[in-house]
């Protein structure tokens, strides 16, 4: 390693954080093309996601007037196949909410392991600090 005399010491701080500051600015221009092209990808996907939704509606409207037409064939007066199937899709979307909804609760969002794991963290560190 050569040796720098005392007076050289300024230039070499400024040379290093120039270096650094360089360094931060590549590391940031990398990290912001990383995040456009994520978030390019993620508004695809969406988009996707989208259209394959839009596309779920209208089938299940089609199954929908299928089954009207299939137990309006089978003798049942066109408005009662249609309250039938209207019904059962009812209790089937208010199955779903409330399966959701129970899903969703606060309390069963809760990190539970990790939380243990924190704890017992804690503990081993006051545990040890104690020595």
């Amino acid at each position: 390693m050569a040796k720098h005399a005392l007076q050289d010491a300024p230039s070499l701080l400024v040379d290093v954080l120039h270096q650094f500051t360089s360094l931060i600015q590549g590391e940031m221009k990398l990290a912001r093309a990383e995040m456009a092209r994520i978030v390019t990808r993620a508004g695809v996907g969406f988009a996707f996601l989208a259209i394959a939704f839009a596309l779920a509606l209208v089938s299940l409207n089609i199954l929908a007037s299928a089954a009207v037409a299939y137990i309006a064939a089978s003798g049942l007066s066109v408005g009662g196949a249609a309250l039938i199937v209207g019904g059962i899709l009812l209790a089937s979307a208010l199955g779903f909410a409330f399966a959701g909804k129970a899903r969703l609760r606060a309390d069963t969002l809760v990190p539970e392991k990790t939380a243990t794991s924190l704890r017992d963290d804690i503990a081993t560190i006051k545990e040890a600090s104690n020595v």
